[in-house]
C-alpha cells in the first residue's frame, strides 16, 4: 500500500481528507494516532514535529505530506481520480480555495474552540473566547447562506475541495452552534453534504467514537443512526 493516512477517527480535519479519498476511491491505509500512547505520539512527532493530524505518507515517493488542503492537492496531482476536487478553470479554482480556507478558518476553528473549552480543567474555561467563537460562527453561517443560495455546492455547481472542508466543519458546528431559522439555504446545503456517499461513509466510520465527543449529549438523533 503506497499511501498511509495518519488520523484520529473523530477529528474533523481528518474527515475532510477522508472525504477526498472516498470521492475518488483512492486506495490507502488509515492508521490512528493515539496521543495518549507515548509510543504512538513519539512516532508521529518524528513524522511531523508540529504534531497535528492528518498527515499522509507516500512510500512510493518517501514523502510526508501534512495539512489537509495540501494533502488533497497532492492526491489530485499524483493519484488523480474521476473527481477533480481542485477545478481546472482558474477562476473556479480560486473560488474553491477561498471557500476551503473559509470553512477551515471561520467554521472549523471556532467550532474547535467551543468543543475544547468544554473539557478544560475546572476554573480554566474561557467564556470570552467561546463567545467570540460563537459570534464568528454566526457571521460565517450568514455568509454561507448567501453563498449557497444560488448553486448546489460551496464554490459552484460541482463538489470540490471546499465541500470536503465544509462537511465535517458544519457537522460538528451544527451541534455546538445550531443553524438559525433564517438560514434555509445553509440547512439545505448541509443536507446535500450529508447525503453525499463519501460524507456518509466518513460519518458512519466515526459513529462508534461519538461517545468520546464532548458534546455527545447535544447530537441530533439523525447523527447517531446510520
Amino acid at each position: 500500500m503506497s499511501l498511509t493516512l495518519y488520523i484520529h477517527p473523530l477529528a474533523s480535519f481528518c474527515h475532510k481528507v477522508l472525504i477526498a479519498f472516498y470521492e475518488n476511491d483512492t486506495p490507502f491505509r488509515a492508521e490512528t494516532v493515539d496521543f495518549s500512547d507515548p509510543g504512538s505520539a513519539k512516532a508521529h512527532l518524528e513524522r511531523w514535529p508540529v504534531g497535528k493530524i492528518p498527515v499522509l505518507f507516500d512510500d512510493r515517493t518517501m514523502r510526508v505530506i501534512p495539512e489537509t488542503s495540501i494533502i488533497i492537492e497532492y492526491l489530485q496531482e499524483n493519484y488523480p481520480g474521476r473527481a477533480a476536487l481542485l477545478p481546472k478553470d482558474a477562476a473556479v479554482r480560486l473560488e474553491t480555495r477561498l471557500w476551503d480556507r473559509f470553512f477551515d478558518l471561520h467554521v472549523n476553528t471556532p467550532m474547535g474552540k467551543i468543543v475544547t473549552d468544554r473539557i478544560r480543567p475546572e476554573g480554566k474555561s474561557d467564556a470570552y473566547g467561546v463567545a467570540e467563537a460563537r459570534a464568528t460562527l454566526t457571521t460565517a453561517y450568514a455568509m454561507i447562506e448567501e453563498q449557497v443560495s444560488s448553486h448546489d455546492w460551496a464554490a459552484g455547481d460541482d463538489f470540490t475541495l471546499a465541500d470536503c472542508a465544509a462537511a465535517p466543519a458544519l457537522f460538528y458546528a451544527s451541534i455546538v452552534h445550531p443553524f438559525g431559522k433564517r438560514q434555509p439555504h445553509l440547512a439545505q446545503y448541509f443536507d446535500r453534504l450529508l447525503a453525499r456517499p463519501s460524507v456518509s461513509q466518513v460519518i458512519d466510520e466515526a459513529r462508534p467514537f461519538f461517545p468520546m465527543f464532548p458534546y455527545r449529549d447535544a447530537m441530533p438523533a439523525r447523527y447517531l443512526t446510520g
